[in-house]
């Protein structure tokens, strides 16, 4: 009976989770794209986002600031959702996405920004219903990832440098970071860079496993601008989730060929489960 109970205090995704998170995926890369940060298309994808977070059972506020681009002053939109505080003291865990597109490029995003984005909707389902937590989550959808020319202080992770810097002014007490990126691959197959904290890893590959998936998460030497680094930046434990492989010698990325036709419903719920057990191990 205490095995019992054990199961059912864990979090779970399930298939509708990821069903939900698979459509809103598809509904922002073939209805709101292109969505380059600080264009009216990138406003209504965060308006999409809000609603569907929201509708996701979350509660959701957007944060629209600006900031000098390589291309003048530019609009940004974060959002942010959270849920009722078990005790606004207690620990938090963070998942970031972003929802942007690469600048200039003729890319749905449907696998980079939308398949992540879309995976943070469906964990808010799913969270939403789960009474057995002792933590506090909270989800962050980060405008502004992709770099206009080449990454600077003043050119991508526009959205990310704001919520850290966020976390950090608050003082909140931030567990982990878990940047998640290009997870709705049908070729999954999802690395850990190696600038990120060795111990947050560890756990990846650990929920991997815990989920019957023991060959699903890698660390690797290689390091990557992400979101995932200006959380390090301001001290806070992160890492990031990708899958930098995204058809052969990643010749998808920033094409037309990141389209709904190469992500998978399956891939979201593989990757909504692991993040749901880091979450069970975490909280």
């Amino acid at each position: 009976m205490a095995f019992v109970s054990l199961l059912a205090a864990a979090l779970a995704f399930t298939p509708a989770d990821a069903h939900l998170a698979f459509e809103t995926a598809r509904t922002l890369a073939e209805d709101y794209a292109p969505r380059d940060a600080g264009t009216h298309r990138g406003r209504l994808a965060s308006l999409y986002l809000l609603d569907a977070a929201s509708a996701a059972g979350a509660d959701v506020r957007r944060d629209t600031f600006t900031a000098a681009t390589p291309k003048g002053e530019r609009s940004f939109t974060n959002l942010y959702a959270e849920f009722r505080p078990v005790d606004p003291d207690a620990r938090w865990v963070v998942l970031v996405s972003h929802y942007d597109t690469k600048p200039g490029v003729d890319c749905p995003g449907a696998n980079d920004g939308a398949s992540t984005s879309g995976l943070l909707v469906g964990i808010a389902s799913a969270f939403s219903g789960w009474t057995a937590r002792k933590g506090n989550l909270l989800l962050v959808w980060t405008d502004g990832e992709e770099c206009m020319e080449s990454y600077a202080a003043n050119d991508g992770l526009w959205g990310s440098k704001r919520a850290a810097d966020y976390l950090y002014e608050t003082g909140r007490k931030v567990q982990a970071v878990i940047c998640l990126d290009m997870l709705g691959d049908r070729d999954l197959s999802i690395v850990v860079p190696a600038n990120g904290t060795p111990a947050l890893a560890k756990i990846a590959v650990h929920a991997a496993r815990r989920i019957g998936k023991p060959g699903l998460v890698r660390p690797t030497d290689d390091c990557v601008k992400d979101d995932h680094v200006p959380f390090l930046n301001r001290g806070f434990r992160a890492i990031d989730l990708i899958d930098f492989s995204y058809g052969p010698g990643n010749s998808f990325w920033h094409t037309p060929q990141d389209s709904v036709a190469n992500i998978s419903e399956a891939s979201l719920l593989v990757s909504g489960r692991l993040v749901a057990e880091m979450l069970n191990i975490l909280l």
